[in-house]
């Protein structure tokens, strides 16, 4: 079965980031697309990168919770998928998650996973024989708008971190 939310990606290469920001603002490129998701509101990645403590180096995990909290107030809960079911659970509610590849800050220097460092929206998954395939928009490239690839759960899941971006709804 394979299960995939309609989304719309965004590219951390777009004309209207900052040219020095680009490289490392696939973090907030990923919070910008899921909200604009749940909200139909187009954010300012500029102003995200500075607002979720974006360094050159990229957003970390810890600095992407702590500042989508505050900034998504009480129309969200935020907070790390603890297993894999929680994300396939989420993804079946039909809500992206912000899926993080990382191989330094997770130890492990010597793996090959498919990104070595990079955010991206969690957007459906497929179960296959002998894999879990996981589909995200891959934020694009310099010369590319986003694109949905399919990245093997099987290969990367010593290094991926899961968030879930959950609305909540309003009585």
């Amino acid at each position: 079965m394979k299960t995939l939310i309609p989304f719309e990606g965004m590219s951390q290469y777009a004309p209207g980031i900052d040219s020095k920001k680009q490289g490392s603002a696939c973090g907030p490129v990923t919070a910008a697309a899921i909200l604009s998701h749940h909200e139909k509101t187009v954010y300012g990645i500029n102003e995200l990168y500075k607002m979720l403590g974006t360094t050159p180096i990229g957003l970390f995990t810890w600095r992407l919770l702590k500042n989508l909290r505050r900034l998504a107030g009480q129309r969200y809960t935020i907070k790390k998928a603890r297993d894999i079911g929680e994300v396939k659970s989420e993804l079946l509610a039909g809500r992206p998650l912000a899926l993080k590849f990382d191989r330094y800050f997770s130890f492990r220097w010597f793996s090959k996973p498919t990104y070595k460092y990079h955010w991206v929206p969690l957007i459906g998954f497929e179960e296959k024989a002998d894999d879990l395939l996981l589909y995200i928009h891959d934020n694009g490239q310099k010369n590319r708008p986003s694109n949905i690839r399919a990245v093997s759960y099987k290969k990367n899941r010593n290094v991926l971190t899961f968030i879930k971006v959950v609305p909540i709804q309003k009585d």
